[in-house]
């Protein structure tokens, strides 16, 4: 078989949406407060399971923005392909993650989808057997900090596709 040039052309893209409005912009003092909260969140939590907690609340909220920051912050950090690949199928791949990353995840989608309007007691038994108190406070806040970002960036038509690692870091 030969290949063409034209088979090695790129694929016509679909058109790119337009953000509905610059939050930043309208509301700088409440946008600044987030980005507050989000470095609290960070403070003394392992970066990559930061990461990790941060791309899986993404994946289940459908937030294209937060999936291609942070998927493009862990590689950064020196995370696997194959462990941000397989995230959406956590349970079925947890031979990739560590206890306290699987027990974290499991607290992740429990906080994010209160379809019984409360996490249950064993996900929170199982995440507070690995992680002390204030450890698991600062999970806690990881999860909350991204599902309030989600909700900014989905509702706001933030556009993925532009982020480069470390562009909000300033």
């Amino acid at each position: 078989m030969t290949t063409t040039t034209t088979d090695l052309a790129p694929r016509a893209r679909a058109d790119e949406h337009a953000p509905r409005l610059n939050l930043a912009e309208r509301v700088p003092e409440f946008y600044r407060a987030m980005r507050r909260l989000e470095q609290a969140a960070a403070k003394d939590i392992d970066p990559t399971l930061y990461e990790l907690i941060k791309i899986r609340a993404s994946q289940i909220n459908h937030c294209a923005f937060c999936l291609d920051m942070h998927t493009k912050d862990a590689l950064a950090a020196g995370e696997s392909v194959e462990r941000i690949v397989q995230l959406s199928a956590w349970e079925e791949s947890r031979h990739l993650y560590t206890e306290r990353e699987l027990a974290a995840l499991a607290l992740t989608e429990s906080v994010t989808v209160l379809t019984d309007g409360f996490v249950p007691d064993e996900v929170y038994a199982r995440a507070a057997a690995h992680f002390d108190e204030t450890e698991l406070s600062q999970v806690i806040g990881a999860i909350t900090v991204i599902n309030a970002w989600n909700r900014i960036a989905v509702t706001t038509r933030m556009t993925p596709g532009h982020y480069t690692p470390g562009q909000y870091k300033k």
